[in-house]
């Protein structure tokens, strides 16, 4: 079976990698295409075509998915089958070009967490467990038959990154498990529509933009520690400290009254630092300065005296 892969960051890369080490044959690569990033605006590439060019697989990085050149090359591969971990929203002519469909990859238990960012505002929202599921493109974004899920249990305590590299290999597992299943024909589908009960509330995953990270001590503490782990490594649950930036990476909670107001913190100025939330206190532990390096906190009060 002939596979088009699609995707573009690291989370991808997983995927692309077990599918080969499992044999299977990929006609082509698609990837979003070069461009500048950094200071210096250096030209950087995926790293979905960092590993292609590395293993010697065709690569295409369509601007426009609808653009007729790209729509002939891609025919042109002849795939079976389509798959899509971490890529963009796609045309039907994309979707449905394949006689065996376009199967994504999500880093959510669908239909719960449909969208751009389901491993942050899973530990935003305090779940207790998370997933990946494979399932068939449709027109709704997140919104196909589902072919399998995955579950894994949280321990309360990882962040984003942390839990993105969880996902990101799970799934890759996942995702060849679905492919052997779609090229034997041997699987099930289920739409979404029969996994919720009539009065089910969906959960979205919207994307994640930097102001959603400013801090507000007057949350409870849990509700205030979620977020800086669900915002960690990027873009990172901040406040303000000596009228700078202040972003914190991770932290521990302690649900005691704090005695001061929300907002004000405490420090020994040697190896702690905590501020107070509407009912706890928020101890940091990595952190990073506005102009300084990240570092942890007896880095950081070596350097600064509050």
């Amino acid at each position: 079976m002939k596979i088009v892969f699609m995707g573009t960051p690291q989370f991808a890369v997983a995927s692309l990698d077990e599918l080969i080490k499992a044999g299977s044959e990929i006609a082509g690569v698609i990837t979003a295409p070069d461009k500048p990033a950094g200071r210096g605006q250096k030209v950087s590439e995926s790293a979905v075509k960092q590993y292609a060019v590395a293993n010697g697989l065709r690569i295409l990085q369509p601007a426009n998915l609808k653009d007729p050149e790209f729509l002939a090359e891609l025919r042109s591969l002849d795939a079976d089958l389509q798959v899509v971990v971490a890529f963009r929203m796609l045309p039907e002519e994309v979707w449905n070009m394949p006689d065996k469909g376009t199967i994504n990859l999500h880093a959510s238990l669908l239909p719960h967490y449909r969208g751009a960012a389901p491993i942050n505002w899973v530990l935003i929202n305090g779940e207790k467990e998370s997933g990946v599921t494979t399932f068939f493109l449709k027109h709704e974004i997140d919104t196909g038959n589902i072919l399998f899920t995955e579950k894994i249990t949280l321990t309360g305590h990882e962040t984003a990154g942390e839990l993105h590299d969880r996902l990101m290999h799970k799934g890759a597992g996942l995702l060849v498990k679905t492919v052997k299943a779609v090229e034997s024909g041997r699987y099930n589908e289920h739409p979404q529509s029969s996994l919720l009960a009539d009065d089910t509330e969906l959960k979205s995953a919207p994307k994640i933009f930097k102001e959603m990270g400013k801090i507000d001590w007057n949350q409870p503490v849990t509700t205030v520690y979620n977020l800086i782990r669900g915002l960690s490594p990027t873009p990172a649950a901040y406040t303000s400290l000596n009228e700078k930036t202040f972003k914190i990476y991770r932290a521990d909670y302690h649900d005691t009254d704090p005695g001061i107001q929300p907002g004000g913190f405490l420090t020994d100025n040697k190896t702690h630092l905590k501020f107070a939330a509407q009912d706890g206190f928020i101890s940091v532990t990595d952190v990073q300065l506005e102009g300084k390096k990240r570092m942890n906190i007896e880095e950081f009060l070596r350097g600064v005296k509050l």
